[in-house]
Formats: C-alpha cells, structure tokens, sequence
C-alpha cells in the first residue's frame, strides 16, 4: 500500500509545537463562540409546515393578493359563563373581544360568528361557545413572536381572571399552538441543557478514571456546541434557520465531540503505552485517530446534508447544524484536543496502565468476538430476528397532520383545541380555502358556482360549503351566505370554504383534500388552507425522499470503500444500519403511533406521526451509525493489514473498539434521552429514537452482527476489483504501523483506556 498522505502529520506536528500558541487561539475562539452563541436562539427562526411552489401556496398567496385574507392562523374561544352565546350580553361582549382583537399589529383580517349571521361552523353544539378567528400576515417568527402580546392581552382563561364575568376568552390557532411548541421546546432545552452536562462529566470520569481526560473530552463537546450555535446566528444572515437546530446543536455536538476525543484519547493512551514520547505519541494520535474522525465525521454531515436536498427551511436548518456540529467537533478533536495532550498528556494517562503492551488476546470483547464468530449462525440469526421483530411495527405507520396533542395537557392552546374538538362540529381553522382567480365578474359565474358549492358538499367528509352564493351542506342550499357575500369576491375572483366534519377531522384531512381536489371545477382553481398545504408539504417530503435516501447511500458507501478497500462491508454496513433504523421506526410507531408507554412517557398519542420528524433521524441515526462503522471497521482493516487474519483481526478490531464505543453510544444515548423528560412530543420522539438506534446500534449490531457477517464472508470482506483496489490504494484510509514504531512493541494494545 502507498505511503499515507503526511498532511495530518505534519497538523500533528504544528499543534505539538505551537501547542500554546494552539490553545490561546482555541480559547479565543471558545469565548467568541460563547458570546454569539449565547445571543443565536434570538435571531433563530419559527417555520410554518409550507411547500413552496405548491398549490397551497398559490392558494395561499391568492388570497393574499386578491382578498387581503388569509387561512385563519389564529382564533379565540369564546364561551359564555351562563346562558348561550345568542344573549345580548354575550354577543356585545364577544363583538368587542373581536373588536379589540382586529385592532391589534399584524392582525389583518377577523370573522366571529356574530359577524357572520350565527354561522354554524362557528358555533358549539349546545351554543354556549363561539370562535373569533383571524388571519395575521408575516411569516411564522413575526406572527407567533406577536401573538404572545396578543393572547396575553385577549385571553383571560376564566371567568375569574376576566374583567367581565359574562364570558371567559382562550387562544388557539395552529399559530398559536406552535408557538407555544416553541416555547415549550426553548425550555426543554434550557432544562436538557442544564440536566446533561453534569451528569456527562460523571460519567467520563467513571469511563477515563481521570478527571484531567474527562474534563478535556467534555470541553470539545461544550466548544462544538458553542461554535455550532455561533455558526448558526452567521447562517441567519443569509437565510432562515429554525429555532429547533439548537436542540440539534446541544445533544449533537455533546456527542461528537464526546466521540471523537474518547477516540483520540484512546489512541493516545496507546501509543504512549507502545513506547513512545508523549510529543510522538500526539504526532502518531494526530495522523491515525485524526483521519479516522474525519472520514467518520465526513460520513456523519453528508448524512445530514442530504437534508438540503429538501426544498424545507425548518429541514435544512438541521443540515446547517449537523454540517457545523461535525466542522467543530472534529476541529476540537483533532487540533485543540492533541494540542492539550501536548501540555497535559500526563494527567490523561491511565494510572494502572501497565509498563508493557497488554495482550490483547485476554480482552473480553476479544472472548466475546471470537465466541460469536465460532458459532455465526447460532448467534447472529436470533439477534437478526430480534432486530426484525422490533422494527415490524413500522408496516403499520400512518403519517397525518399533526395538532394540538404535540403540546403537554396543560398547555393553554391545546386545552382550548381540545373544547373545540370535543364541542364544536367543525373547525374553520382547518376550513379548505378554493380561490378561482381571474374568472371574470363572479355574478355571471353563479351558477356554475353554486353548483361546484354543491359537488363540493356531497364529497364524504365535507360539513359546508360557503361562497358567495350562499352556505351548503349535503348536496343542498341551506342558507343565503354567512355574512357579506364581498367576503367571497374580489374583482375577478370568487373563494368558497370548505369546512371538514368531526369525523373526516379526527381522521387524516389528506384524504379530504385529495377528494376535493379530484373534483373537476368549472373554473381553475387552487385549493390552499392548512389541510391543504401539510398535505403538499407531505408529498413534497415523500418525492424528495427516495434522493436523499440516495444520497445518503451512496456518499456513505463510497466512505466506507475508501477506508477498507472493499465492496462486500460498506454493503454490510448499509445492512446493518437498516436493522439498527428499522429499531428506530418500529418503537416510533408502537409508542407514538399507537399510544404504549403513553402514560409512562406522558403523552396523547393521536394514532398517526408528523413525517418531517422521522425523516430527520433518519438522517442523524444512519450517520452516527456509520460512525460508530467507521470507528470499529478502521481497527479491524488496521489489524487486517498487519496480519492477514480475517478472525483474528475482527476480534482484536473489536476489542479495541467496543470499549469506546459503548462508552460513547451509552452517553450519546443519555444526551438523547435527556429530550424524554420534555414536553413537546416531537422532542420525545427525537429522544426515545435515537437514544435505542445508538444504543442497539453498539450494542447488537456492531458486536454480534458485524463478527457473525465477517466471519461468514471471510476474506471475501477485502475483496475488489482491481480497478477499484488500485483507486483504493492510492487515495484510501489506512492506520497500518508507521515507519517511526518503536522496536518490539505491539502498537495499541491497550483497550481504549475506558472500562468495557
């Protein structure tokens, strides 16, 4: 094999000698980072669930242009302390609660149902409630950033809190609800924050037994956090990242960093038990550990680059992150990290480390690997079918819209939604807008209109119809309009509103929208509303799936070819990290889905999933899975190089990464299920996920799956056609022993420095 590029040599030389000059540069940063990143969630932004381009959007900016309306994005309750909402006293008081509330920024446009001649689908069965609902214009961060003034303001909550005993006033609206998601997640954050760095520090002093290495490995976590959140608030100035990246910054760049210096400190520990100097030794740790990280942390953002592939801000937002997160983590870890090693490698050493090179043969994950590779079948199918048997459930995923139940029961949006859903036959927030714009004088086109009105009315699932020509439900006429008729024309435009019933909106409103826009109007039309635009945001997200998916599988298999020179273990790896995500899903749906474990976590499961979710940890999880691949392929190849033994090499690549492994998948998976204790249901998703992905992932898949198929294939694992053999040999990964190893000493023979 050619000799290894010296760039990372020559990095590890330079940090040795300048390693003070290293350190106060890397403080500097740390300090700048801390300063921007702590001001990073002020200019972060909120995201609406919006297919650009869509027909909901044209819809959406129709309304916009031609009526000066929009979708209603928020509303108020309401509800009469006694009597019924048709009292005069009632009805003076919920005009001015309308009143006060057109009257307030941003606000553009308020209906109620005093406004519209007692409409029904602003009305509770029994009359005692009745909704305001409003559309205010601006994007998703000016709108929910105004309305905390807004519900503050309007909203009393009861009849005691109110300066008038006759109603009572709750706020909710999908604005309102996830503005609320989004403050309930910046203090989940706060608190997963504050919950997760101590408890992380335990348990690296537990793993390293050295407070000087645990402290170090800790520092590269909090400085990729701090650099990822720094970098983030630059992005903003050029384009839209979401609020949630931050989450994604604090458990991902915790453990990356954390990753990667348990590996570089290991190594470390290595060579300086090998025999050499502690500068050498930083040298040596620098061009072996360094290119293994990088090629991991190359594997881990192109994972979560394919999110750009996403026409989605609130997605590559997380790409943003993930890309940042591994630029500083791997920055941390392979410069600033040997740079202190250099200083204080000493206190990072183990104390009871023997004075020799230990047999690596005695390891236990040494006996572990080789019993399972003397009985592949006998061990791995059971594992298999285990993996297969968790991942089933996943045949039974439904994906919908998501509502008011991702927020905590006490939440103030959900409990008013969950009144409305429980008392009202219908929700005009989640009303279809059809806008026909551009048909000439809306009187001419009555009767083409009405009868669509009618068409539209006899679709399954349909409560009424308004337009300007008056209310349907049925396939009949029930009611000249609801309010002014001007409310359903502008110029040369016309709109009718489609309400859902009750069933159709405790059902997927997809299928509604579908229906509807399977209809053949008499005119163009563009059908928006909410319904309409998560429905279009869903397709958009299921048409781009398969490319990043590609994506993904390519880049991955490609990196994990350069590193072994083979064509069999990158698609092993891919295998592999199917059966660790099929793990992933399977408990998605089984938990959040179908409601087990709902009480314990302190959920409402609402029998269906959010996608955008799901596909993120698909992006996360397949790329810490090839990096936890990456970690125990590189020891496996470096043995492989060295002795030609294909189960000897397994067992010792094993045995000197499993350590580390566990130890980091054991704190990834903490960091991760710190995000359990939250409120907000799509964070706990993201915690229960990944935290069992990561942790089956160590646990089963990399020490019983990956040396029962290494076993199985033998020296097949290394084979490649000569074309690629050569591509490999020339621009390939290898950690082979270098050409300055001390004489009679076995390089690396030390596991991991971590308890295993």
């Amino acid at each position: 094999m050619s000799a290894s590029p010296p760039l990372l040599r020559r990095l590890g030389t330079l940090t040795t000698r300048r390693r003070r000059a290293v350190l106060i540069a890397g403080a500097v940063v740390f300090l700048i980072a801390a300063v921007l990143g702590a001001g990073a969630q002020s200019v972060l932004s909120l995201s609406r669930f919006e297919a650009p381009g869509s027909e909901s959007d044209r819809a959406e900016e129709i309304l916009r242009d031609e009526f000066e309306d929009g979708s209603p994005n928020y509303l108020l309750l309401v509800t009469a302390t006694s009597g019924t909402v048709d009292d005069p006293a009632v009805a003076a008081e919920g005009q001015r609660v309308a009143s006060e509330l057109a009257a307030q920024p941003l606000v553009t446009s308020v209906d109620s149902y005093w406004a519209r001649d007692n409409s029904p689908t602003l009305v509770s069965e029994d009359r005692t409630q009745a909704l305001v609902v409003a559309w205010l214009a601006g994007d998703a961060t000016e709108v929910r950033e105004g309305l905390a003034d807004v519900t503050e303001e309007l909203a009393t909550g009861d009849a005691d809190s109110g300066d008038n005993p006759a109603v009572t006033v709750q706020a909710g609206g999908q604005d309102e609800i996830f503005r609320q998601v989004s403050d309930t997640s910046r203090e989940d954050f706060l608190r997963a924050e504050a919950v997760i760095i101590p408890v992380v520090l335990v348990l690296l002093v537990w793993a390293y037994r050295r407070w000087s290495a645990a402290g170090l490995t800790l520092a590269v976590g909090l400085f990729s956090v701090l650099a990822t959140l720094a970098v983030l608030r630059g992005v903003t100035a050029f384009t839209e990242v979401s609020t949630f990246a931050a989450n994604l910054a604090l458990v991902l760049g915790l453990g990356l960093g954390i990753d990667y210096s348990l590996f570089v400190i290991a190594r470390y520990r290595e060579e300086r038990i090998a025999g050499r100097d502690r500068h050498a030794a930083v040298v040596r740790t620098v061009e072996t550990a360094g290119r293994t990280v990088l090629f991991s942390g190359v594997t881990v953002a192109a994972s979560l680059a394919a999110l750009f592939a996403f026409p989605f801000p609130f997605l590559q937002s997380f790409a943003y992150a993930g890309i940042a997160v591994v630029a500083t983590a791997a920055f941390g870890a392979v410069v600033l990290l040997p740079a202190a090693l250099a200083v204080v490698g000493r206190r990072v050493e183990r104390k009871d480390a023997p004075a020799a090179a230990a047999d690596v043969t005695a390891g236990r994950w040494y006996r572990i690997a080789l019993r399972v590779m003397r009985k592949p079948l006998l061990y791995g199918l059971p594992v298999l079918a285990v993996l297969l048997a968790l991942g089933s459930p996943f045949l039974g995923a439904r994906f919908g819209l998501p509502d008011e139940r991702v927020l905590p029961a006490d939440a103030s949006a959900r409990v008013t939604q969950e009144e409305i859903r429980e008392n009202f036959p219908t929700e005009e927030s989640d009303a279809l807008q059809i806008v026909a714009p551009g048909v000439g004088a809306p009187a001419e086109r009555t009767g083409e209109t009405e009868d669509y009105a009618l068409a539209l009315s006899e679709v399954p699932g349909v409560f009424q119809v308004d337009t300007y020509t008056g209310a349907y439900q049925e396939g009949s006429r029930v009611a000249e309009p609801f309010g002014e008729a001007e409310r359903y024309t502008a110029d040369d435009s016309l709109r009718l509103v489609v309400t859902a019933d009750r069933a159709a909106l405790d059902a997927d409103l997809s299928d509604l929208v579908e229906d509807v826009r399977a209809l053949s109007p008499p005119y163009e039309v563009a059908v928006g509303g909410f319904p309409a635009a998560m429905t279009d945001f869903r397709a958009d997200l299921f048409d781009r799936l398969p490319l990043v998916v590609g994506i993904i599988l390519v880049v991955t298999f490609v990196i994990i070819f350069l590193m072994t020179g083979s064509l069999l273990i990158p698609a092993k790896a891919t295998v592999a990290n199917v059966l660790s995500l099929s793990v992933m899903f399977g408990s998605l749906v089984w938990i959040f889905q179908d409601g087990n474990l709902s009480g314990l976590l302190d959920f409402t499961p609402a029998g269906r999933m959010e996608p955008s979710i799901p596909i993120l940890m698909f992006c996360i999880a397949y790329g810490l899975s090839m990096d936890y691949e990456v970690f125990i392929m590189a020891r496996i190849k470096d043995e492989y190089d060295r002795t030609g033994d294909n189960t000897a090499a397994v067992a010792a690549g094993i045995q000197r990464s499993a350590p580390l492994i566990t130890a980091a998948a054991g704190i990834l998976a903490l960091t991760f299920a710190a995000y359990v204790t939250g409120q907000v249901v799509f964070l706990k998703e993201l915690g229960v996920g990944m935290a069992l992905a990561v942790l089956v992932d160590a646990l089963l898949i990399r020490t019983v799956l990956v040396p029962a198929f290494m076993r199985l294939a033998g020296d097949a694992n290394w084979w490649a056609p000569g074309p690629l053999r050569r591509l490999h040999e020339r621009f390939g990964i290898s950690e082979g022993p270098s050409s300055d190893d001390p004489p009679g000493t076995a390089r690396g023979a030390e596991l991991a420095g971590t308890k295993g």
